[in-house]
């Protein structure tokens, strides 16, 4: 019987299958190299273009700044400008205001009522007086609710006195001062109501 020794056929057999392993594992080492190589190329490519964009915005600020710089020095000059203006026209209303207050209680006080006392204190007035008789009061109050100038008329009191021997009717009302310029609004109508003997009041 014819014996025949496999044992260098297996051998040489278990060479081949672990040349082929080491060479799949060795090819398969590379292209996990070639792949981690290209992704951290990748990576660099996108640091360095993301650097460079930075780069470019931050140049763009500086460029910018002068104009922005030049926008807020406006913007500080124009309300510098408009609180003096404010200022101007605060002084121009406070100069002119009880000019045309006094100028306007002179056009509507009728003859024979003579006013005795003048207060006005944060826009409030207070007018006190003498007239020969109601109806008199009656007309300056209506005059007054009428004007631009004054609002809220409101008859406070009035009583007949005799003075230096005449019998006047002596009276006091309260308005709010108002400014013709800065409002629409109608004047409010004179309240007589307190008015005792005035034609059409029961």
């Amino acid at each position: 019987m014819i014996q025949v020794n496999l044992l260098p056929i297996r051998e040489a057999r278990r060479k081949a299958d672990l040349r082929q392993h080491l060479l799949i594992l060795g090819g398969a080492a590379a292209i996990s190299l070639v792949t981690v190589t290209l992704f951290h190329q990748v990576l660099l490519f996108d640091v360095r273009d993301a650097r460079e964009r930075v780069s470019s915005l931050q140049a763009q600020l500086e460029q910018f700044k002068p104009q922005q710089a030049q926008v807020e020095a406006f913007k500080k000059q124009k309300a510098e400008i408009e609180q003096k203006l404010g200022v101007i026209e605060d002084l121009e209303t406070s100069r002119s205001g009880p000019v045309h207050i006094l100028a306007e209680l002179a056009s509507r006080t009728p003859q024979r009522l003579w006013l005795t006392r003048l207060s006005a204190v944060d826009g409030q007035i207070d007018l006190e007086g003498l007239s020969l008789d109601n109806e008199l009061v009656a007309a300056f109050l209506t005059g007054l609710g009428n004007s631009p100038y004054f609002g809220a008329v409101e008859l406070m009191e009035t009583e007949l006195q005799t003075i230096q021997e005449l019998k006047l009717n002596t009276f006091s009302i309260h308005a709010r001062l108002r400014n013709p310029e800065s409002e629409e609004t109608p004047a409010s109508p004179a309240n007589t109501s307190a008015l005792p003997g005035v034609p059409g009041q029961g």
